[in-house]
């Protein structure tokens, strides 16, 4: 079966792609969604559960800034400039994969007090939701379309299966 160069990329070096590029940052978000309804029913300002997602958050906006300079550099570069893309399916998986820095990014860089320092506590909360719900519905769209074979999108016998 064709992959995408999204699915391959977990598949390879098993398990610590998946490890890397997949449960690290997922598992990341969802403790931080999870926190985040806590945080938002019980409107805490303080305490262990905000500490937990305040630091969550901060980790995970610059691993997923990593991971998307080191993907930029050794996969997007270079499979747009040898034209090695499984269909636009491959480009919508990894695009939407990736698109997860500007959610992730902006969260850590406001926990830090780098941006948004003007805003209330209440609008503060407010865009870090908005924030984490971006970053998983990015993120779910990728896997979605991580998971289709791009072969039944077009012929792939002419494309090179190396990630």
């Amino acid at each position: 079966m064709n992959m995408t160069h999204y699915m391959s990329l977990l598949a390879e070096n098993q398990p610590w792609n998946l490890i890397i590029f997949m449960a690290i940052p997922v598992i990341m978000a969802e403790t931080l969604t999870i926190t985040e309804f806590f945080i938002i029913f019980n409107r805490t300002k303080s305490g262990g559960l905000r500490t937990l997602n305040k630091v969550v958050g901060i980790f995970d906006g610059f691993y997923f800034t990593g991971i998307f300079i080191y993907l930029l550099f050794n996969a997007v570069i270079p499979l747009t400039k040898t034209g090695g893309w499984h269909t636009w399916v491959d480009v919508v998986a990894v695009g939407f994969y990736l698109s997860g820095v500007l959610f992730l990014l902006p969260i850590a860089l406001m926990e830090l007090g780098i941006i948004f320092r003007k805003k209330t506590d209440n609008e503060k909360m407010k865009i870090h939701f908005i924030l984490v719900g971006g970053f998983l519905v990015v993120a779910h769209i990728a896997m979605i379309f991580g998971m289709v074979d791009p072969s039944i999108i077009n012929d792939m016998s002419n494309m090179k299966m190396d990630m």
